[in-house]
């Protein structure tokens, strides 16, 4: 199995200076990089301090001019605030930059909030058809000439300029829960990232047999790379349990108030939502935490891999991003890398 990381700039509280927050990240994927992972990911976001993000091309070239192997993903480019022209050209501009280790993963979207900002009047529901639109369109700009006259864009001949290092293109990754997204992944050659938030392991084995179907379903496509994110924090001391419970509780606060759009966000920095007060309460509880994600000493750790192993998952998304202290991330991705990845090499 291989490892990748997932790592933002992130300010929980205005108390963290930018200048720290982005020392920092960078730190983090050089030893990412040195550690031997195989791919980092930068997401996109806008207007929320807990994810700075708003161009995950940008981030990609400044990472690139700091590492040497690791491959530089989006995760995910959200479609239905871009043009395909420009996101063939940046993409193409970075595997450039980064002598051919561009990772291209696109999605549909994950806020409310977000798209009431971007693209007002579109339901976060409906974005998956601009990333359907897009994808074809930018693959046939990497190609060459091309004009589109879709439902959502309509432009006349253009290219991508540049064009990718890699051919025919960088590999191409969509973030996939339902089958559909499944089926739409296998069809189009795609590799699949997942997430099961926090849910349990029934969570991650009802994806991997999303995938198993979808391949069924499509005779002769090949089966994509799969990959699974989860929160993870690796201590030497089973007494330091608590500090990334409570870290993730308090940013998992801050998502619920996105994710159900509650629209208490001042000065980029969400409300906690009280989640002792919420519907899916259990999905929070301390030790659901610890026993769901990637929580715990290295030999727990090693351990709770070896179950996504079992289950057929190819390489593995290290979160890191969970509100933790500087210091801890950092002790963590190291006992990940000195202790954990040798059981997997």
């Amino acid at each position: 199995m291989k490892f990748q990381l997932a790592i933002n700039m992130e300010r929980i509280t205005p108390e963290l200076e930018m200048a720290d927050v982005a020392k920092h990240t960078l730190d983090m994927v050089q030893m990412a990089d040195q550690g031997g992972f195989n791919i980092v990911w930068a997401a996109e976001h806008h207007a929320l301090e807990m994810t700075i993000a708003p161009n995950p091309f940008q981030i990609l070239t400044w990472w690139a001019a700091h590492t040497n192997d690791i491959r530089l993903g989006t995760a995910v480019v959200v479609a239905p605030y871009w043009h395909p022209v420009d996101v063939a050209g940046e993409a193409a501009l970075v595997d450039l930059y980064s002598g051919g280790r561009l990772e291209f993963g696109i999605g549909s979207g994950a806020y409310q909030r977000e798209f009431d900002i971007m693209h007002q009047g579109l339901k976060q529901s409906d974005g998956w058809r601009y990333m359907q639109e897009m994808l074809p369109a930018v693959k046939a700009l990497w190609e060459g000439d091309y004009a589109h006259h879709g439902e959502f864009w309509q432009f006349p001949v253009a290219t991508s300029v540049p064009k990718p290092v890699q051919k025919p293109h960088p590999p191409i990754w969509v973030a996939a829960r339902a089958p559909i997204t499944f089926d739409y992944a296998v069809k189009n050659g795609c590799n699949i990232m997942s997430w099961p938030l926090t849910r349990p392991m029934s969570e991650v084995e009802l994806y991997m047999s999303n995938l198993n179907e979808a391949v069924t379903n499509n005779p002769g496509a090949a089966r994509p790379t799969m990959a699974m994110m989860r929160h993870s924090c690796v201590y030497e001391n089973k007494n330091d349990r608590e500090v990334p419970i409570k870290a993730a509780q308090r940013q998992l606060g801050q998502f619920e108030n996105l994710f159900k759009n509650l629209g208490d966000v001042e000065n980029g920095f969400p409300k906690e939502v009280d989640l002792d007060a919420i519907a899916n309460r259990d999905e929070y509880n301390p030790q659901m935490l610890h026993d769901n994600l990637l929580f715990g000493t290295p030999d727990e750790v090693i351990a709770k891999l070896k179950t996504y192993e079992d289950a057929g998952v190819d390489e593995f998304i290290y979160y890191a991003s969970l509100g933790l202290g500087h210091k801890e991330q950092k002790t963590s991705l190291k006992l990940f890398i000195e202790e954990v990845m040798p059981a997997f090499a």
